[in-house]
């Protein structure tokens, strides 16, 4: 069930924190510590049954908890309408530029009308709730919980904390008109890559995302279009959304106009998602 600001009084039992691994060989050190193994409803879900393991008669019955998850979601972001979501790496320090740039496209986007969404936690996504938060606007806060804790970022007006990547994923596409992107990991790689796939397969349409930070992506997207394209895995309307840029007023103009053309009374269909 995804926890919101209504039910966070509700008591649980503290769980013991862990510090987030830096290298894989700390995590593969990690998770030789007893303490390490405090599942996750994700890696729960996730595992594969085995001889009399008690999880795989459980996994029908789990789908009430993915639910009621769905369901709360739906329930506490229904009110936005005009969301746009910032993606980035959490290990963003509040001195590095990029942090000052998401801060700046947070407030831009907040000052333009549309409601901030992040996945709550620290770095870019701090970083971009900040900025709309200070405007006295909007900050919406998608948190996930992992094996170490992602302690929820202070610059939020609505929290929710999902136990299921799935479901936070879902909301993420359905409450956003767009995405911009900073400079991030493999989860932001994820997110970049789900929504290219959803506008290639047109689940979603009209949907801008803006790489930000030109010289962090110029590698990627030079990839992209020289294999990618070259080989035919990809055709070239499929990278029409994609706008690169190294500024924030740039960013918000680029999605305010993609915004405003798919939504006009002259576009059929557009805006749609399915």
């Amino acid at each position: 069930m995804a926890e919101t600001d209504a039910n966070k009084s509700k008591k649980r039992k503290a769980k013991p924190k862990v510090a987030e691994p830096e290298t894989v060989g700390e995590a593969k050190q990690l998770e030789k510590e007893p303490k390490y193994w405090l599942l996750t409803d994700d890696e729960v879900l996730l595992r594969s049954p085995e001889p009399e393991d008690e999880y795989k008669t459980s996994d029908s019955w789990r789908v009430f908890r993915i639910m009621g998850e769905f369901v709360d979601g739906f329930d506490n972001l229904a009110t936005i309408t005009r969301g746009v979501s910032l993606f980035g790496s959490a290990r963003t320090h509040e001195d590095d530029a990029m942090y000052s740039a998401a801060m700046e496209t947070g407030r831009q986007l907040a000052e333009a009308g549309f409601e901030v969404i992040t996945g709550g936690g620290p770095g870019i996504m701090e970083a971009g709730n900040r900025g709309a938060f200070e405007a006295g606007k909007v900050s919406v806060g998608c948190n996930i919980e992992l094996p170490f804790e992602q302690a929820p970022n202070p610059f939020q007006t609505r929290s929710l904390s999902f136990k299921y990547f799935f479901v936070r994923k879902t909301m993420f596409i359905k409450y956003s008109n767009a995405y911009i992107i900073f400079p991030g990991g493999f989860g932001t790689m994820d997110e970049l890559f789900e929504a290219l796939t959803l506008i290639q397969t047109r689940k979603i349409r009209n949907f801008p995302v803006v790489l930000f930070g030109s010289q962090y992506w110029q590698g990627l997207l030079q990839w992209i279009t020289t294999t990618m394209l070259h080989e035919g895995y990809i055709g070239e309307e499929d990278l029409k959304l994609i706008h690169l840029t190294d500024s924030p007023t740039d960013a918000v103009k680029f999605i305010i106009k993609t915004f405003d053309e798919g939504n006009g009374p002259s576009a059929p269909g557009s805006g749609e998602q399915s």
